[in-house]
């Protein structure tokens, strides 16, 4: 679905990314893991065409969209939560999620604004209330619904639970459960170790832009120097 070959990604004359791989199959959820600064948000404006690729390759879908203007990126099916969250504040929960729709997959059963309620139950409630009436949780589930309704070949999610009540916590990761359980290729920065190996395929850990581990739930479990070494505080 997702193959990123050693690229090479710079802002001006500061380099963040240097020769970073990964890959992400079909129906995979991936995450990128690592501490602050390392080039994990770097990563996704790479992929998402909003950084420039100085080397290398990213092939989306067996395209090759490096360099490729991010809309022309989204429309070819990547859908982007971003840091932030981002909802259009003067638009009620319904219309940010209406504005975004379009079956880009060619999906059978493509995502509707009723299935995406039933995903998302908070949003029910609050289809009427503007973007900036949302709390921090409600908005991060509309900005997951909204990707949604984009019928996306891949999502990707920057810092998924940052900054959100336990709650809201848990249930974001029962709904990015249910989507992995659905088969929808998804990548997912976060902090939360133990809640990326619950749900998690493979994972990419980062280092100075680099890809410094690799592996499954089970060995990043088991291996404590590896975490303590790339992910402690």
């Amino acid at each position: 679905m997702l193959k990123i070959d050693s690229i090479e990604t710079a802002y001006g004359t500061s380099q963040v990314l240097f020769g970073l791989s990964l890959e992400i199959k079909e129906g995979q959820l991936v995450t990128l893991m690592g501490r602050n600064g390392m080039g994990k948000t770097t990563t996704v404006r790479s992929i998402m065409g909003q950084a420039v690729v100085n080397a290398g390759s990213i092939i989306f879908d067996d395209i090759n969209i490096t360099g490729m203007e991010d809309f022309k990126i989204a429309q070819l099916g990547i859908g982007l939560v971003p840091e932030g969250r981002q909802v259009f504040p003067n638009l009620t929960v319904r219309e940010n999620l209406i504005a975004t729709a379009d079956n880009r997959s060619g999906s059978n059963e493509p995502w509707t604004l009723d299935k995406v309620l039933n995903l998302l139950p908070a949003l029910t409630a609050r289809q009427d209330a503007m973007g900036n009436e949302l709390s921090g949780g409600e908005q991060q589930m509309l900005a997951i619904g909204r990707a949604l309704m984009t019928n996306p070949k891949m999502i990707i999610l920057d810092e998924a639970t940052e900054g959100l009540a336990p709650l809201i916590r848990n249930e974001i990761w029962r709904c990015l459960e249910g989507l992995r359980a659905q088969g929808q290729s998804i990548m997912v920065i976060d902090k939360n170790v133990d809640a990326l190996t619950r749900v998690g395929d493979h994972h990419y850990i980062i280092e100075r832009g680099r890809v410094v581990w690799e592996g499954d739930s089970d060995n990043l479990n088991s291996n404590e120097e590896i975490k303590h070494r790339y992910l402690g505080v």
